[in-house]
């Protein structure tokens, strides 16, 4: 299964546009977003995918955007301010991630495969011992052109990869 992830859409409603093309293209069918989607009007974007969602700094209308996670049935949630999912077999947090130091200690122990954090607009691939860390990038005030990404997980494979949203 490819699950795309993707974070601080910030109302970028051509971004958005481009996300779920890539999504698409690449056959996905999970989204997670880490947070600051912003306007609740965002959410109907990701209506062919099952989409999981966490809170952002900049994610006020908390009600509205519930409402707007109901009207997409299924399976998508959105979970607060962290999320524990799995899917075939594989274990993900999910954070905004203001805090690299809370990132980095949930990364450090190793319980998750995945830690999938946004909020800092610079993407980020690395590894924890068996957890590896993802920061899909933003799409408003990215940190360079190269920051302006999604990221596809590969559960198969259990690889990531960028695709730029800018192209």
């Amino acid at each position: 299964m490819n699950i795309g992830i993707i974070s601080d859409t910030h109302d970028n409603v051509e971004a958005i546009e481009r996300a779920t093309e890539i999504f698409e293209e690449e056959g996905v069918e999970v989204v997670i977003h880490c947070g600051d989607f912003v306007a609740p009007l965002m959410i109907g974007y990701f209506g062919e995918f099952e989409l999981h969602g966490v809170l952002g700094n900049n994610d006020g209308d908390v009600a509205s955007l519930q409402s707007q996670f109901d009207a997409l049935g299924g399976e998508s949630e959105l979970h607060g301010r962290f999320a524990s999912l799995e899917f075939d077999g594989l274990s993900f947090a999910v954070l905004h991630g203001e805090s690299l130091e809370e990132v980095e200690a949930i990364a450090a122990g190793e319980t998750y495969d995945f830690v999938c954090y946004g909020h800092h607009h610079e993407r980020e691939l690395s590894n924890e011992g068996r957890t590896t860390v993802c920061n899909p990038g933003a799409h408003v005030l990215a940190k360079s052109e190269k920051d302006r990404t999604v990221a596809i997980v590969d559960t198969l494979s259990e690889t990531v990869r960028f695709r730029s949203v800018a192209e």
